[in-house]
């Protein structure tokens, strides 16, 4: 008689079919409104406890939530928080916001080119997209009201604009990834300013043009004069000085990502003295957000390797991986499939939780296809990004919706629908021309 190859305890089920059992009781529980780091969590440890017993589940529930967090590369998500919460003490959005009005204001769309360009400069000071888009929000859409521009390509902006903190360093959705594949999280903060600087170009364009199309949305500002232009120039200082800190320390190999992430939230804290900008009650609410942050993703990363940790004894992923091999069709076409989940998902989940669930059980199956790591570990969280703009979920259209309350939920998701779709444009020159992303990389001084 062929003897099992798992432990039997008090059941003769397939582990494999406990395990598809166990993901479907993680989909009710999310879907019926359960967070993600408790559902998580509950379903590894009743799994593990059903495969293995109550001494397996009761040392792996003890000791992975330290062993998971204790991880030095995950320091850095603390400091990048905390750095974009002294950025916006030290008014960094609102100067980036009026030098970016300055230069392009008087073009069709201005403001809301402007508001693109303001959100880009941000997403280089923090790695939280509802925090460039709240914070934007409350700074371009009154001005852009003031000049009569049309609410839903104003709210659009403002959602849209947020994104690109995901993608442009510092990311903490980057660095999730980064842990999670065991790849250098600092190649992939660098793999990700091109095609966040693409981003930005591309949904800076399509409102250029349908404010040409249609100067209604978006009534023309007078022009500033050169001198203006360049006396405004000052007002960027601290984000430049951030940015050579960050990714100038990166890529130069000075600093290693944690050490950047310090650096930066150091020099961002030394720029709001300096501007007299941080008090004591700013000081005190930076630490409480970010230690709320921080605990809210450290919570899903420790629910979610439980999780893992139980499907990896009842063979899932090698399974999934398996069938993905198998299929008898183009990589592409499997690529798709796969982004096409992550738009399912989107539906559900926050962009930490999409990726602590699922990059586990996919990106084995992806590097046996042949695709490189870090271009797809951009191609995901780009995939991500465009979920923070996707119904019913949407992230930035909450938050943008928080800082507006009297625009309607439909008017910002019908604003943001344009931007979606010149996204899937972004989206598919990054497939077809994957050097956008590993160009950086390979140019690396220091890896």
């Amino acid at each position: 008689m062929r003897l099992k190859t798992y432990d039997k305890t008090k059941h003769d089920m397939d582990p494999l079919i406990v395990g598809y059992i166990g993901l479907a009781a993680l989909f009710v529980l999310i879907i019926l409104g359960m967070r993600i780091a408790y559902a998580t969590a509950l379903v590894g440890i009743i799994g593990i406890l059903f495969l293995k017993g109550w001494s397996v589940a009761s040392a792996v529930s003890g000791f992975l939530p330290h062993a998971s967090v204790a991880h030095y590369s995950l320091s850095v998500i603390p400091l990048f928080v905390i750095m974009g919460y002294f950025a916006y003490h030290a008014n960094l959005t609102s100067d980036a916001f009026n030098t970016a009005r300055q230069w392009v204001g008087h073009f069709p769309g201005g403001l809301a080119l402007a508001t693109t360009f303001g959100c880009a400069a941000f997403a280089a000071c923090t790695g939280a997209s509802i925090a460039a888009a709240s914070v934007m929000g409350k700074i371009a859409i009154p001005e852009m009201r003031k000049y009569s521009y049309n609410t839903t390509l104003a709210a659009g902006a403002v959602a849209a604009g947020g994104t690109l903190a995901v993608l442009i360093p510092p990311s903490v959705p980057l660095v999730i990834f980064g842990v999670i594949t065991e790849k250098s999280i600092g190649v992939l903060l660098l793999a990700g300013i091109i095609p966040g600087i693409l981003t930005a170009l591309i949904f800076s364009s399509m409102v250029y043009i349908r404010v040409k199309l249609n100067p209604d949305l978006a009534p023309p500002l007078p022009s500033a004069s050169f001198k203006d232009k360049l006396i405004s120039l000052k007002n960027i200082w601290g984000i430049i000085v951030l940015v050579c800190l960050i990714i100038g320390g990166i890529y130069t190999g000075i600093f290693t990502p944690t050490e950047a992430g310090g650096a930066g939230a150091t020099g961002a804290f030394l720029m709001a003295l300096m501007m007299r900008r941080l008090s004591w009650a700013k000081l005190k609410e930076s630490l409480l957000e970010t230690g709320r942050v921080t605990i809210m993703i450290f919570s899903i990363i420790v629910g979610v390797l439980i999780l893992v940790r139980f499907l990896a004894l009842t063979g899932v992923s090698t399974a999934l991986a398996e069938a993905v091999l198998s299929l008898h069709v183009h990589r592409i076409v499997i690529l798709i499939g796969v982004l096409l989940i992550y738009l399912v998902l989107g539906m559900f989940l926050e962009i930490i939780g999409m990726l602590m669930l699922t990059v586990p059980i996919i990106f084995p199956a992806i590097v046996a296809l042949g695709f490189d790591p870090i271009w797809f570990g951009i191609i995901v969280v780009k995939m991500c990004e465009m979920c923070l703009m996707t119904p019913p979920v949407g992230l930035n259209v909450y938050a943008v919706k928080s800082v507006a309350p009297d625009i309607p939920l439909e008017e910002i998701f019908k604003g943001i629908f344009p931007f979606l779709l010149v996204d899937v444009l972004t989206m598919t020159l990054l497939i077809a021309f994957p050097k956008i992303v590993t160009f950086l990389p390979s140019i690396m001084i220091h890896t």
